[in-house]
């Protein structure tokens, strides 16, 4: 009888074994396959990281850089003017569609109320800024000249 008790744990103990064997095989081959398909990382070099973080577009909504705009305004301020200019460059962004609540450029009706208030008001919203639009509409190199300039410009617009 012990014979028998022995020989069944022996065949169990196979059993067992195989199947734990065709578990790890299983296993294996499967890491195998993900090892084969694995992407291998990028180059983590100065250069490559900051090729990858650049950024996808040069747009300014707020404080642009004053190397980048400086040219710009020297350019359109040699020549005559330059109020249609820098409305071009930098009031047309959100004046053009009425981005944020901004009077729309040739908008009498957008205008009108803001007009009420004079024009040394609207001076000096534009310079300093007011409400959402940022002091000298996001550029920082213009003179309050040159934001006077475009302030005439589209009022003259809206009449």
């Amino acid at each position: 009888m012990n014979t028998q008790k022995s020989s069944k744990f022996f065949v169990g103990s196979i059993i067992t074994f195989l199947i734990l064997f065709g578990l790890v095989k299983i296993i294996l081959s499967t890491m195998q396959d993900i090892e084969k398909h694995a992407i291998s990382p990028e180059s983590m070099t100065a250069e490559a990281v900051e090729e990858r973080i650049k950024p996808v577009a040069q747009e300014y909504v707020g404080e642009a850089p004053v190397v980048e705009t400086a040219p710009v305004v020297e350019a359109s301020a040699s020549t005559g003017g330059n109020g249609e200019k820098i409305v071009t460059q930098a009031c047309a962004m959100c004046h053009s569609t009425g981005m944020m609540s901004s009077p729309k450029l040739g908008s009498a009706a957008d205008w009108a109320p803001r007009i009420e208030k004079g024009i040394d008001t609207l001076y000096s919203n534009a310079i300093n800024g007011f409400n959402m639009m940022p002091a000298k509409g996001g550029n920082p190199a213009l003179s309050d000249d040159d934001v006077k300039a475009a302030v005439d410009h589209m009022v003259s617009q809206a009449k």
